[in-house]
């Protein structure tokens, strides 16, 4: 016959002698010990390593509101376990029974929570008044317009126009002016700058300044469907004179061909499909939906920041976009294999 347990009486352990709450128990430990991967932050992209003013007073703030978190935290706990220890003690006296139970209250819901709240909301808002920039000498204006999935990039003192990567020299304000093509997006460069929403019908403003040189992973921090986690970009800080050598580079026409492989390459991508979205400076064909190729072979990454720019990566990427970027809006192509080589050889001239 099967044993009846009596109510309130705990049930068998599982395999091992595990009860119920000590696996609900590992499981919570585990999402603790885990979080850190789940949030989808690497290190290559955290807001807790700054490079410029403005990030810092951003990792401050976190760190701030981290140690106060944990603070209450512990405070809880030991309230909560103290009161499990007076009530195992089995408190009789009606008056310190009551006296204990009003004093948290005052205190923990009224009181600290007040405390707190007028200490984070007075940071914030000093951190927000200090990131309000103001023209000066020596400021660059760079233009980022957010497209569904990839970022076009534009100087327009110099007329340059690229695409998932902003190049901005070291020890120089720049202002980022934010606008969107389509849908909302969100430009973030936690190392850099907080996030800055790309809203249609109106610009916004964010401003970068670090004399760190270095390439600074960013993200699009709002959804904006469904290749939004791959709509990546590089913030490229480099000295000065190397910033404006490749400025002036960059204001150049696209190169001519310097072999007979290169010239049929030019013809395929004249002839094909790709001048319907894609311009290339120097020719006569003009596409506005697509980033700017003219200088494709300069740049480091393909496909908004999600792989490296070699010729296997762009071949496939011509062939087949959706494999590697499935709902990209770039369709596939039937090229020849003989077409897809020449393309390849001259998309590859183009520094």
């Amino acid at each position: 016959m099967t044993e009846r347990l009596p109510p309130g009486a705990r049930g068998p352990t599982g395999a091992g002698g595990t009860t119920r709450s000590g696996r609900a128990f590992g499981l919570g430990a585990l999402l603790v010990v885990a979080a850190p991967a789940l949030t989808g932050c690497g290190p290559e992209r955290t807001m807790l390593s700054p490079v410029s003013t403005d990030a810092g007073r951003a990792a401050d703030l976190w760190w701030l509101m981290f140690w106060i978190g944990a603070v209450i935290w512990t405070l809880v706990t030991a309230a909560t376990l103290y009161a499990l220890y007076r009530r195992g003690r089995g408190q009789q006296d009606p008056l310190a029974r009551r006296r204990w139970e009003n004093t948290p209250l005052i205190w923990g819901g009224i009181v600290l929570p007040s405390i707190v709240l007028v200490l984070v909301t007075g940071v914030t808002v000093d951190a927000m008044r200090r990131t309000d920039h103001r023209a000066g000498p020596g400021t660059m204006v760079v233009q980022v317009i957010g497209h569904q999935w990839w970022w076009e990039v534009r100087y327009p003192e110099r007329d340059v126009v690229t695409a998932n990567e902003v190049r901005v020299p070291a020890g120089r304000p720049v202002r980022i002016e934010l606008t969107t093509a389509d849908v909302i997006h969100s430009f973030w460069v936690p190392a850099l700058a907080g996030k800055v929403d790309l809203i249609p019908g109106r610009t916004n403003t964010l401003w970068i300044n670090t004399d760190r040189p270095g390439v600074y992973e960013g993200q699009c921090a709002e959804f904006c469907g469904l290749q939004h986690a791959r709509m990546r970009f590089r913030v490229v800080v480099a000295p000065e004179p190397t910033f404006r050598q490749w400025l002036a580079g960059q204001e150049q026409p696209a190169t001519e061909p310097a072999d007979e492989l290169a010239v049929r390459g030019r013809e395929v991508f004249l002839s094909a499909s790709c001048v319907h979205c894609h311009s290339i400076r120097g020719t006569a064909e003009v596409g506005a939906s697509g980033p700017d190729l003219t200088h494709l072979a300069s740049r480091d990454t393909l496909a908004a920041g999600i792989m490296p720019n070699t010729k296997g990566h762009l071949g496939g990427w011509i062939v087949d976009p959706q494999q590697v970027k499935p709902g990209a809006r770039m369709p596939g192509s039937d090229l020849s294999p003989d077409d897809l080589q020449a393309l390849l050889a001259y998309l590859g001239s183009l520094e």
